[in-house]
């Protein structure tokens, strides 16, 4: 495959900014990753779907810059998101001699991206790293910003740190092999930038979706282009979520509810996400944020993705109990009181809270 830039958007965070690389050819190619520092020793890790694809080109790649480059590979799904899965790398790390200017390489999913900048950031109190993102979920949104953490039973990514790779390679062509359901899985991320912050955007979705479905290349190149665009806006003024950033999070609170309430790994973190968004969009409309007919027009493209839009049972006789109880733990949440990331107007997001009631409404009336 031809090495073909289509298109570089920076994260500006001073010291720390790095380059989003959007391309075909990327992940074979020495050229891609020639701006990184020099070391002795380079870490792929990667998982048991993911490596048997990919592995070798990227250990190809970086053959002419590394000594030695080793591979680590972890059991796929979200359900490995834990310290078990974790301290395999740190063993890896260690049983190389690894030094605090090995650089690691996140050659996967949302998955292998958040454990593998964990990390980085922990190992020897911090080392550099990559992230190969090699699914649509990953490339617009996980791989880039500088999240990184694990999953705990009570909730999901409680346990990590904010820490920024060196750089972010997005090969388009490893979209090619994506299973059609992790497609759809990323395509709520994409949705999910329109919303908040740009409607021209939301606009171009809606009318572009069957080829994204298709993986048309130019498509998803403006796909991710833009979507690293406005989280690069967003991260570059907010890095450690502490106001703006947390827009990101829009259908996320009900969303997160879901994986933990259903299990990790019972529905892909796209899925909960997108009925996470119908869900906020009623709060919103209910609140007297937006009209019904920008919730349905949300909730149509959401349904036109390939994702779910009616919410799952997670108790047999409180659900939406059970639904406020997961929510409580959530990260937004401040003195007990849970925080959602609503739509106040197309393109325009808030935070704030909702009375428990109205709540409930909503998770009644979204979860048939």
């Amino acid at each position: 495959m031809t090495l073909s830039t289509l298109c570089t958007v920076s994260i500006a965070l001073g010291e720390r900014s790095y380059p989003i690389t959007i391309g075909t050819g990327l992940l074979g190619q020495s050229a891609t990753f020639a701006a990184l520092p020099s070391a002795a020793t380079a870490v792929i890790v990667s998982n048991t779907t993911v490596a048997p694809l990919y592995a070798r080109q990227l250990q190809h790649a970086l053959a002419s810059k590394y000594k030695s480059v080793h591979l680590v590979t972890l059991p796929d799904g979200e359900e490995y998101k834990t310290w078990q899965t974790l301290n395999q790398i740190f063993d890896a790390l260690l049983q190389n001699n690894s030094d605090r200017k090995t650089v690691l390489f996140a050659l996967g999913g949302g998955v292998v991206g958040d454990m593998t900048g964990f990390a980085a950031a922990s190992y020897m109190r911090g080392v550099p790293f990559v992230q190969v993102p090699t699914t649509l979920l990953a490339q617009v949104d996980s791989s880039v910003g500088g999240k990184t953490g694990i999953n705990h039973p009570m909730g999901k990514n409680m346990i990590g740190a904010f820490y920024q790779p060196l750089q972010v390679v997005c090969d388009l062509d490893t979209l090619k092999t994506l299973p059609g359901r992790e497609l759809s899985a990323g395509l709520a991320e994409v949705i999910k930038y329109g919303p908040i912050a740009d409607l021209e955007f939301l606009d171009w979705i809606e009318v572009n979706m069957d080829r994204l479905l298709a993986r048309d290349v130019q498509a998803l190149a403006h796909a991710v282009q833009r979507s690293c665009e406005i989280k690069a806006w967003v991260v570059g003024q907010d890095e450690r979520e502490a106001g703006l950033r947390a827009i990101l999070n829009f259908g996320h609170t009900f969303g997160h509810a879901i994986e933990a309430g259903l299990g990790y790994g019972a529905w892909l973190h796209g899925e909960a996400v997108g009925c996470g968004m119908v869900m906020a969009a009623h709060l919103s409309q209910r609140l007297g944020l937006i009209d019904m007919a920008f919730v349905q027009r949300l909730t149509a493209m959401i349904d036109k993705a390939g994702l779910p839009v009616v919410g799952p049972q997670l108790h047999t006789q409180d659900n939406a109990g059970r639904y406020l109880e997961l929510m409580g733990v959530d990260k937004k949440a401040e003195g007990g009181e849970i925080r959602f990331v609503l739509i106040d107007g197309p393109a325009r997001a808030t935070m704030r809270g909702a009375p428990d009631a109205l709540v409930r409404e909503v998770i009644d009336a979204c979860c048939i």
